[in-house]
């Protein structure tokens, strides 16, 4: 097929503060700044480029399901259930707002957190095994 979707370029995120939260984002998250001005910064991580827009006070990516649950709009993967617990312990250090880790009933386990404009993310750990299998085992060597 010639018209197939290669991958997700960039997801774009609304914040109250352009600045806390590209340094947030930084200091948390490992996330790169490659621009900023006031009323966007353009961060890289976890293999995608994110863009952080200025938005009113109330917005955020989440949203409400069919039951009434605020929901994630995305969901980071880590390599692993260690890896996943030293990130907890390390978001609960920074004083981040987060839950506890969780059995879903699927594989592997998940926590969910909150950026400082109340934006709520998942972590999953167990790494999608077409990500695994094309880039993990290169960047191991």
């Amino acid at each position: 097929m010639l018209n197939t979707i290669w991958r997700v370029g960039t997801t774009y995120i609304p914040v109250k503060d352009v600045e806390e939260s590209s340094n947030w984002y930084k200091s948390n998250l490992g996330a790169d700044v490659m621009y900023q001005d006031e009323k966007k910064a353009i961060i890289n991580f976890a293999n995608q480029s994110f863009f952080l827009v200025k938005a009113p006070e109330k917005a955020t990516a989440n949203f409400e399901d069919s039951d009434g649950y605020t929901h994630f709009s995305l969901t980071f993967e880590v390599d692993g259930l260690a890896a996943l617990e030293n990130l907890h312990q390390q978001f609960n250090e920074n004083g981040i707002k987060m839950g506890p880790v969780e059995d879903r009933g699927h594989a592997g386990r998940n926590f969910i957190f909150y950026d400082p404009s109340g934006n709520k993310f998942d972590i999953w750990s167990e790494l999608s095994p077409d990500f695994k299998e094309k880039f993990v085992a290169d960047a191991r060597g």
